[in-house]
């Protein structure tokens, strides 16, 4: 989703092809023989088989929106940072919690527990900013948003009565953004 959100927030024209990861086609296996999605072969044959990477190549082609904030060092270093935690930290805590019983060391519950320091730190970001970094979407809103999204899905009871309010707030400006719902639509 964050590929795909990147791409459509760049305006590059790419073929989105479905599939099943239960039944990998040939084609997909023949240029990602690790067979993950998403995937972009480039129109010079370059394999990019990691979502943030596919964000950075899309927008470093165009970034009307100026979610890399190209201009500001510190913007893009926070964002780095923060995406990186996401990323190596928490996304790993959330397969736990998501998939706890392929985990069974630990309870869904402390699965949750654990990845919850990744929710009050964005939280007391968006204490100051509607987004994480500022007042406008950015690359950090659109790559850290999709797992929030799942997070808060695996129990949206209890995360609705959290004391996260702010990243409440910030799920659901995601959630109705323009760019999510035309992804959305897209790949439906």
């Amino acid at each position: 989703m964050r590929a795909r959100m990147a791409i459509y927030s760049a305006g590059i024209e790419v073929e989105q092809i479905e599939v099943s990861l239960k039944a990998k086609p040939q084609s997909l296996l023949d240029c990602s023989p690790k067979g993950t999605v998403p995937v972009v072969v480039t129109v010079n044959g370059e394999i990019i088989e990691q979502s943030r990477d596919i964000m950075l190549w899309a927008l470093n082609q165009s970034d009307p929106g100026h979610w890399l904030a190209i201009k500001d060092q510190q913007k893009q270093q926070e964002m780095r940072q923060l995406v990186d935690c996401c990323d190596e930290e928490f996304k790993p805590l959330l397969d736990r919690y998501k998939y706890f019983d392929r985990h069974p060391e630990q309870s869904q519950n402390e699965y949750r527990k654990q990845a919850e320091f990744f929710l009050k730190k964005l939280d007391d970001k968006l204490s100051t900013h509607k987004f994480l970094i500022d007042e406008h979407m950015r690359f950090a809103d659109a790559a850290i948003f999709p797992f929030i999204r799942q997070f808060a899905a695996l129990d949206n009871i209890w995360f609705s009565e959290s004391s996260y309010k702010n990243l409440q707030g910030w799920l659901q400006t995601c959630i109705s953004s323009e760019i999510f719902l035309a992804v959305m639509q897209k790949s439906k």
